[in-house]
């Protein structure tokens, strides 16, 4: 299995130059025939610039020994002993993404999703991370998508659009020496009939709302009714004052008509409102 792991050569801007300065400090003593000292400089810089590495600002070095792990080095310039010393690794500890997907997971309810996901981790323990597994950035990788499949099977797919859980790793990272913030998901994708039979009972569920709404409504409107009812019976006045009320405002449109139930006119004595209002019209019209 090919790692992940981020490895670079002896090679750097540093080393490099020494390597140059070498050269040249060499082929200059060998023309001045200093044919051994030449030799000297050449071997000493050259051992000097492969012992030179350079870690980033976010990277640790780890170093071993013959085999064995001998320390961390970095961030900057550090030196290793040349050939039983070597850099195995270059650890990044920044927060990392990494992508995943669980294909043709179950929910509760039997359900067949894909679900695409991003894990946010962090290395905190270099050592642990390099030492006690092999590839941590797959490993990651491996170990959420399986907590994901696993929170898939026991939600039902209404909780799961809704909510979207998040699922912790650090039970299982924490002794490699990493730290995984969240998992977060990106898409969930149901087959299309489904979706299809999802949208058709979000719309019936909408309309029974609406319904109920509607209904309730009526009652509310109905119980209001019911109290100025009694409360007109007992107030003739007020109910009079209500119909003229009701008249005028269905003569202040022009050219609109109202018709009015002749008991309502005698019960409030609209009869003569109504003629005069009928009369002022014809006079408009002529």
């Amino acid at each position: 299995m090919k790692s992940n792991l981020k490895t670079k050569g002896w090679a750097n801007p540093i080393s490099v130059s020494v390597m140059l300065l070498a050269i040249i400090l060499s082929l200059a003593l060998f023309a001045l025939h200093r044919i051994e000292l030449s030799i000297i400089f050449m071997v000493a810089l050259g051992l000097l610039s492969v012992s030179m590495r350079i870690a980033d600002q976010w990277e640790h070095a780890v170093v071993l020994r013959m085999g064995k792990f001998q320390g961390l080095k970095g961030p900057g310039v550090f030196f290793i002993l040349p050939i039983i010393d070597s850099v195995s690794a270059y650890v990044d500890q920044r927060v990392r993404v990494s992508s995943f997907k669980a294909e043709q997971t179950l929910t509760k309810d039997t359900v067949p999703v894909n679900v695409d996901a991003v894990v946010y981790w962090t290395v905190w323990d270099v050592e642990k991370a390099v030492l006690e597994v092999q590839d941590y950035q797959e490993a990651i990788e491996h170990i959420a998508q399986t907590g994901l499949r696993d929170t898939i099977g026991k939600h039902e797919l209404s909780t799961l659009l809704q909510e979207r859980d998040k699922i912790l790793l650090d039970q299982n990272t924490n002794p490699w020496g990493i730290t995984c913030q969240t998992v977060g998901i990106k898409d969930i994708a149901i087959p299309v009939d489904l979706a299809e039979a999802m949208s058709k009972e979000a719309q019936a569920e909408r309309e029974r709302r609406a319904r109920v709404i509607l209904g309730t409504a009526e009652t509310e409107i109905a119980e209001k009714f019911a109290q100025a009812s009694k409360e007109y019976r007992n107030n003739p006045v007020a109910l009079h004052l209500r119909g003229m009320n009701m008249l005028f405002e269905g003569l202040k449109e022009k050219g609109s008509m109202v018709i009015v139930p002749s008991s309502a006119l005698e019960t409030m004595n609209l009869g003569a409102i109504g003629g005069l209002a009928s009369l002022s019209k014809v006079q408009d019209d002529l």
